[in-house]
């Protein structure tokens, strides 16, 4: 029994797919088969169904599958203490981050950490919250930046910044501050489905109990909706680190709404078991260092949300 035979196995139940498998651990389907053929034999045990299309555990391979993500998490874990204490700060640390962050979150701290750890090779990916779960579970991610779900069993969290809403209009408002009341459902965009930013925004404006005809376009973009509502089309919120280099003539568009203020709180999640812990705490701190401290709130007159 080798590592190498616990990565097919893992990567089997993947893919369903023997041949899709071996090619995502670049290797042929021959070899990948073979492999796990061997560890099916020392075992004494039928790991996978091949009768079946897909291709499907058996329920005693089910259960061998955890284990083998369990081993492996192990080793990793094994490699990581060595590079720690050779003080060594390198590998890739793959991360996934929701579209309503990334486009302002990521330009603020990339470079700085890349030039403070140039070993270290980032991977990250746009994704929404759910499919960073998903990857996080099967260890296709190392850690999530995203609004943390409340009572996501089996994943640890390290806070990052709060952010308030803001609404972004170009019709006036008679008020200076804001009430959720003061938002027209039938005017405010929103986003697709699958972005706990939308259901944030929804929860928040109580929208269900309104008529719900307002426009919505499915692109996922905030920056559509910002465009849109400059067209005088509607109006729409943003999170507070959107406006971040807005001109002067963004600004006038903005509004901040009454205390309480709707927040949200960003995180850096990992699952339980994550192994990359000196490489996930160095990100936090540089992500932390790189905020501007306007963006960064700790006050009581703040609503967070979850996601």
């Amino acid at each position: 029994m080798n590592l190498h035979q616990l990565e097919y196995v893992l990567a089997v139940n993947q893919h369903r797919h023997f041949a899709r498998a071996a090619e995502a651990c670049h290797v042929t389907q021959p070899t990948l088969s073979m492999m796990i053929q061997k560890l099916e034999e020392e075992l004494e045990i039928k790991i996978f169904d091949r009768s079946r299309q897909p291709v499907c555990p058996t329920d005693a391979g089910e259960k061998l599958i955890l284990q083998c993500k369990a081993v492996l998490v192990e080793a990793e874990r094994l490699k990581e203490m060595a590079k720690e204490e050779r003080e060594y700060i390198g590998g890739q640390l793959r991360i996934g981050v929701i579209p309503t962050i990334a486009p302002y979150l990521l330009p603020l701290f990339i470079q700085s950490f890349h030039q403070k750890y140039p070993e270290v090779e980032l991977k990250i990916s746009e994704m929404i919250t759910p499919r960073i779960l998903e990857k996080l579970e099967s260890g296709e991610l190392d850690a999530g930046i995203l609004v943390p779900p409340e009572n996501e069993k089996g994943v640890k969290t390290i806070p990052l910044y709060t952010e308030a809403f803001v609404v972004y209009s170009p019709r006036e408002f008679e008020k200076e501050y804001l009430l959720a009341d003061d938002i027209n459902a039938d005017e405010l965009l929103l986003l697709e489905e699958g972005h706990c930013f939308r259901s944030q925004i929804i929860q928040f404006c109580e929208l269900r109990k309104q008529s719900g005809n307002a426009i919505e376009y499915t692109s996922g973009s905030l920056e559509t909706l910002r465009n849109l509502a400059d067209k005088h089309l509607g109006i729409t919120i943003l999170p507070e680190l959107a406006t971040l280099n807005f001109t002067p003539e963004q600004l006038k568009k903005t509004k901040q709404f009454a205390s309480p203020q709707p927040v949200r709180e960003v995180g850096l999640i990992m699952s339980r078991g994550y192994v990359k812990k000196k490489l996930i705490d160095l990100l936090a701190e540089e992500i932390r260092a790189s905020l501007p401290t306007e963006s960064i709130k700790n006050d009581s007159q703040l609503i967070p949300f979850t996601g």
